[in-house]
């Protein structure tokens, strides 16, 4: 199995890129909370060992390793929220997440690797898609521990103010107890109305009570 490296950032800084941020962001496929993105622009001197895709990493392991990004690292952290995922779709607004965390960075980088297909359209810097960019690129890597570990622990937040969805556990994403809960307890102000199962049970209650 490959490790992500450092070569697209050093291809970047062959061409004239002098700081070079990786963009990652998670949470698209949930029912609900927001999505959430952060950009990294690591030393190259320091770089954490270790870094991987987030999802192939334990929660310890990326606790570990987003302290260590953190103490190295400069860091830009964006979400969209649960209004603005419905209002413009989860693509736009894990883009606008995206355009977010590199506004957010204390230091503007003037080149981005962003993990995907697609560039974001409002990103004010020079930028590449990298598909899987999270398996091969340390920056991009970086950021999806960050972004993930930063979602993560604001869905247990979410899930102690509304306990029964089993958020600690399955961060918002459709797993069958989440969607047991949502017939039993209801649909709270963090669920995407615009995602098919949501929307469908609210379009069954307004059809019972019209």
């Amino acid at each position: 199995m490959t490790q992500p490296d450092y070569t697209l950032e050093e291809s970047a800084l062959l061409r004239g890129a002098t700081l070079i941020c990786g963009v990652d962001e998670v949470g698209r496929g949930p029912l609900a909370g927001p999505v959430m993105a952060a950009a990294v622009i690591l030393d190259p001197n320091n770089i954490p060992a270790g870094l991987n895709d987030s999802k192939k990493l334990t929660a310890k392991r990326r606790e570990l390793l987003y302290d260590q990004i953190l103490a190295a690292a400069i860091v830009g952290v964006g979400e969209a929220s649960v209004q603005e995922i419905d209002e413009i779709n989860i693509l736009q607004a894990s883009h606008l997440a995206m355009v977010r965390a590199v506004q957010n960075l204390s230091q503007q980088p003037d080149y981005a690797l962003i993990d995907g297909n697609l560039l974001p359209k409002d990103l004010s810097v020079p930028a590449e898609a990298v598909i899987k960019g999270d398996a091969k690129s340390v920056s991009i890597s970086a950021a999806s521990i960050v972004a993930k570990t930063r979602r993560d622990r604001l869905m247990l937040s979410l899930a102690q103010q509304f306990p029964g969805y089993g958020w600690e556990k399955n961060q918002g994403y459709p797993t069958q107890q989440h969607r047991d809960s949502i017939h039993k307890l209801g649909i709270t102000p963090h669920h995407r109305r615009s995602f098919k199962p949501i929307h469908n049970i609210l379009y069954q209650a307004k059809n019972l009570t019209s």
